[in-house]
C-alpha cells in the first residue's frame, strides 16, 4: 500500500511542478526602509479608494502600531475604517465578521497590518468581497474566480512572508482544520517593509518568526518543484538570515538587522509560494491544531529533525546551501557539506534560544499526529524523501520533552 501511495504522491508532485511553471513571477510593488509606511500610504492614496478597510488585531492597536499607520493615512488623505477582530490562527468566522463590517462601511480596498494572521484574513476578505458565497468555496487552487478588492500589506513581523505569497490559510471554527486557498489573485498589489514597526517585537517572537522565514527558504530549496528563480530568492533569504537573526534577537532596535530580516522573509515568501513546503510545515500545522503551538515555533523545533531525515535524498541541495553560507571547506565531501549545513541550522536555533523539544507534545498523541502530518504532506508537498507513518512517529518521539 505504501508503494502505491508513494506512486500517487509522485504523480501529484509532478503535476504541481508543471503548474508551477505557469505561476506568474509578478511581485508586489514594495517599499523598503524607515519611510516605507508613509510611502505605501501615499501610493494607496494615488489609487483613489473611497474607503480603505484596515484588517489587524487588538494587540497591534494596543502597541500603537496601527495608530502610526492611521497617522500616515491621515497625512495622505486616505479615509479608512478598522477591523481588529483577527486572532491567531484566524477562522472562517473571523473572515465573515470582517467582511460584514467592512462591507457595511463600503470599503473598496483593503490594507492588512500585522503578521501572517491579519494578512491571510485580509486576503480572504478581499477575495470574498468580490466572489459572493460561502467562504469555503474559495478553498483549493485557483478557485478565486473574480479579481479581489485592491489589496495592500504592511507586515509587522519578519517571518510568514505572507505579503509576498499567493496563498492564505484560515481554519474551520468547528473542526479546526486548515483551509488552504491558493490563487495568484491573492498576491497584494503593494507592500511595505518597515523595520521601525518591528523594533518592539519581543526576542522570542523575533526568534520564532525568523526561523519561520528560514524554514520557508530551506523547504523551497529542498522541494522537487524548485526552479532557478525560486533558488535565487531562497539564496538571498538564507544568506541574510544567518547573520541578521541573532542580531535582531539580541538587539531589537537594530534597524539594519530588522530591515535585513524583513527582506529575507519577503524573498522566502516569494520562493516557497511557488514551490510549496514540506514535512516541517505539516508538523507545525499539526502542533498548532493540537496544542496551539505558534506556527514559527513549531517550524523551528521540527526543522533540524526533518533535515536529518531528508539528508539521504537531499544532500546535494543541503551542500549547496552550505556553500552559500561559506561554511564548506576544501576537500569536504558532498555529504559532509550537507551535514555542516544541518549543524549550522542547529547552532543558529540554539543561539536564539529555540527549544529542541516540544514541551506540549504527549506520547499518546504521537500516532495521531504522525498520521495527520503524513496525510497533509502527501496531498501535494514536493518533499525530497518520502516519509511513512512509522518514520514520522520515530521522528516525533525525538521531539518529546
Amino acid at each position: 500500500m505504501s508503494v502505491l501511495k508513494k506512486f500517487a504522491h509522485n504523480r501529484v508532485v509532478g503535476l504541481g511542478k508543471a503548474i508551477t511553471k505557469f505561476l506568474p513571477d509578478r511581485v508586489p510593488v514594495t517599499f523598503v526602509g524607515r519611510e516605507a509606511t508613509s510611502e505605501l500610504c501615499e501610493a494607496i492614496a494615488a489609487t483613489g479608494p473611497r474607503q480603505l478597510g484596515i484588517v489587524t488585531d487588538e494587540g497591534l492597536i494596543a502597541a500603537g502600531i496601527v495608530g502610526r499607520v492611521e497617522a500616515a493615512l491621515d497625512a495622505a488623505g486616505v479615509p479608512y475604517t478598522v477591523f481588529s477582530g483577527v486572532q491567531p490562527d484566524p477562522t472562517v468566522t473571523q473572515v465573515e465578521e470582517g467582511l460584514a463590517q467592512l462591507t457595511a462601511k463600503s470599503c473598496d480596498a483593503i490594507l492588512a497590518v500585522g503578521g501572517g494572521s491579519p494578512i491571510d484574513t485580509a486576503k480572504v476578505i478581499a477575495a470574498a468581497a468580490t466572489n459572493p458565497g460561502p467562504i469555503q468555496k474559495l478553498e483549493g487552487t485557483m478557485k478565486v474566480r473574480k479579481p479581489t478588492l485592491p489589496l495592500f500589506a504592511l507586515p509587522t513581523t519578519a517571518g510568514t512572508g505572507s505579503e509576498a505569497t499567493l496563498a492564505a490559510v484560515v481554519s474551520d471554527p468547528q473542526t479546526h482544520e486548515k483551509k488552504f486557498i491558493l490563487d495568484p489573485k491573492l498576491l497584494p498589489a503593494m507592500a511595505a517593509l518597515d523595520p521601525t514597526l518591528m523594533t518592539g517585537l519581543p526576542p522570542h517572537i523575533t526568534a520564532a518568526t525568523g526561523m519561520d522565514a528560514l524554514t520557508h527558504a530551506v523547504e523551497s530549496v529542498l522541494a522537487r518543484t524548485a526552479t532557478p528563480q525560486t533558488e535565487a530568492w531562497a539564496r538571498t533569504a538564507i544568506k541574510a538570515i544567518f547573520p541578521s537573526l541573532p542580531r535582531a534577537f539580541t538587539q531589537g532596535d537594530d534597524l539594519v538587522a530588522r530591515k535585513s530580516m524583513a527582506l529575507a522573509s519577503f524573498y522566502a515568501g516569494l520562493a516557497f509560494t511557488r514551490t510549496s513546503v514540506g514535512y516541517v510545515h505539516a508538523m507545525a500545522h499539526t502542533f498548532g491544531a493540537y496544542y496551539g503551538t505558534p506556527h514559527g515555533l513549531g517550524n523551528a523545533i521540527a526543522l533540524v529533525s526533518v533535515l536529518e531525515f531528508s539528508l539521504e535524498a537531499a544532500a546535494p541541495r543541503m551542500a549547496m546551501m552550505a556553500d552559500w553560507l561559506g561554511i564548506s571547506a576544501d576537500g569536504m565531501s558532498e555529504r559532509e557539506r550537507a551535514q555542516a549545513f544541518i549543524v549550522a541550522v542547529r547552532e543558529l536555533s540554539a543561539s536564539i534560544e529555540i527549544p529542541s523539544k516540544l514541551a506540549a507534545l504527549q506520547t499518546n498523541d504521537v500516532p495521531a499526529i504522525a498520521k495527520q502530518v503524513v496525510s497533509e504532506a502527501h496531498m501535494n508537498y514536493p518533499v525530497p524523501r518520502y516519509m511513512v507513518q512509522g518514520e514520522c512517529e520515530a521522528l516525533l518521539k525525538g521531539l518529546l520533552p
